[in-house]
C-alpha cells in the first residue's frame, strides 16, 4: 500500500484565503459570521487561529470547505493550489474533502457515531476516498490507530467510541482525519476539556505527524499555551475578524493589538513576581448587532474618534506581523515618517 501522505519535502499546495465572508441567514436576520478573512498557509506548515468564543474561528475552518449548510453564503477566495473551493460544485468539494483537506472536529463523543464501532467508522472514509480492498482497509485502519498511538489495535478495532477515554476518542478522530492521507488537517479545538497531560499527549502527536507526513495544519484554540508549543504563526480573531497575525514568537513577545494584549496579559506566568492576572473588560459583541468602527472599541482604553467611526484595515507593521488597530497604526506612521536623529520628515 502507499504511504499515507506525500514523503517529508515533496512540494504540496499551498492555502491561499483572501477576503473570505461568510453571512448565515437566522429567524433574526441575516448576520455576518466572519468578515474579510485573509490568510495563508505553507505545506508542512501549523497556524494557530485564536480568539474568545463567538469570535468565528469554527465558522472560518468549515467556510473554507462550505460546510456550513444551506442558510450560510461565503464569498472572497479559498485558493487550494490552482483551484478556488468556493467556486467548485458539490461533486468537486468531494473530492477535496478528506481526501486533500480534512477536519477534526469538536468534541469527539458527538463528531463520532455511538452505534458504530471506530473500525466501521475509519472503514468509511477509507472506502470514500481510497481504491482499497477489504483486506487492504483493515490493514490500513491498524496502520492508522497505530500511527496515533492507539495500544492493542487489534483489539480495539471493534470497540464503540464510549469504550474508549477522552484522549483515546481525540486520537481515534485524528485516525479518521488521516484515513484520506490529507495535505491539510483543519482542527477544531482538539485539546479542549482534556487534562493537562492528556493535552500534552496529543499536542506531541501533531508535531509528530507534521514532520513525518509534512502536513499543513490550521489549529483552532482559545489556549495560548498550546498556540506557544504548536504554532508556527498565529491569527488572532475577534468578531468575525483577524485582528493581528504573525509569527509565534513576535506576537508573544510584542503583541500590538489592544485585544491580542488583554489576552497574553491573562495569561498565568512562572517565575519572576508575583503579578494579579489581568482581563479584558466587558464581553464580545453579539454578531447580530456588533458594534460601528472597530468592534473592539468598547472595551478598549485607546479608542478615539476614529475606532467608533472606521473599522482599521489589517496592515502590515513588520515582516510578517500585521494589526487591526488605528491606534498602532498611527504610531508607526509617526515612527516611520521620524528621521534616525529624531527629527521629522518634511513633505
Amino acid at each position: 500500500m502507499p504511504p499515507l501522505s506525500p514523503a517529508l519535502g515533496t512540494a504540496g499546495k499551498h492555502l491561499d484565503v483572501r477576503g473570505l465572508t461568510t453571512r448565515i441567514r437566522t429567524a433574526r436576520g441575516e448576520i455576518t459570521a466572519i468578515e474579510d478573512v485573509s490568510l495563508t498557509l505553507a505545506p508542512g506548515e501549523i497556524l494557530g487561529l485564536v480568539g474568545e468564543s463567538g469570535s468565528g474561528k469554527s465558522v472560518t475552518l468549515r467556510s473554507l470547505l462550505s460546510l456550513l449548510g444551506p442558510r450560510a453564503r461565503s464569498t472572497g477566495s479559498v485558493n487550494w493550489g490552482d483551484e478556488d473551493l468556493l467556486s467548485l460544485g458539490e461533486k468537486n468539494l468531494r473530492r477535496i474533502r478528506g481526501s486533500e483537506i480534512a477536519m477534526i472536529f469538536q468534541e469527539p463523543m458527538i463528531a463520532l457515531n455511538p452505534v458504530l464501532t471506530v473500525h466501521r467508522q475509519i472503514d468509511e472514509s477509507l472506502c470514500a476516498h481510497t481504491d482499497f480492498n477489504r483486506a487492504q482497509r483493515r490493514q490500513r485502519t491498524l496502520e492508522l490507530l497505530g500511527l496515533v498511538g492507539i495500544p492493542d489495535a487489534q483489539r480495539r478495532l471493534d470497540d464503540y467510541p464510549h469504550q474508549f477515554s477522552g484522549g483515546m476518542r481525540q486520537r481515534v478522530m485524528i485516525a479518521v482525519a488521516l484515513a484520506g492521507a490529507p495535505q491539510l488537517l483543519l482542527a477544531d479545538e482538539p485539546t479542549t476539556a482534556l487534562d493537562v497531560t492528556i493535552q500534552e499527549q496529543i499536542i506531541k502527536l501533531l508535531l509528530r505527524l507534521r514532520e513525518e507526513l509534512h502536513m499543513g495544519m490550521i489549529f483552532v484554540t482559545h489556549d495560548l499555551s498550546v498556540v506557544a508549543q504548536l504554532c508556527d504563526r498565529v491569527a488572532v480573531m475577534y468578531a468575525g475578524r483577524i485582528v493581528e497575525s504573525g509569527p509565534v514568537g513576535e506576537i508573544f513577545r510584542r503583541p500590538r493589538h489592544p485585544y491580542t494584549q488583554g489576552l497574553m496579559a491573562s495569561v498565568p506566568r512562572l517565575g519572576g513576581e508575583r503579578l494579579p492576572l489581568q482581563s479584558i473588560d466587558g464581553t464580545p459583541p453579539s454578531l447580530a448587532a456588533l458594534p460601528g468602527g472597530c468592534s473592539f472599541h468598547p472595551r478598549c482604553s485607546y479608542r478615539s474618534e476614529l475606532c467608533l467611526r472606521e473599522v482599521p484595515p489589517l496592515l502590515t507593521l513588520s515582516e510578517g506581523h500585521a494589526a487591526a488597530c488605528h491606534h498602532v497604526q498611527a504610531s508607526e506612521r509617526l515612527k516611520q515618517a521620524r528621521q534616525p536623529n529624531g527629527d521629522m520628515r518634511h513633505a
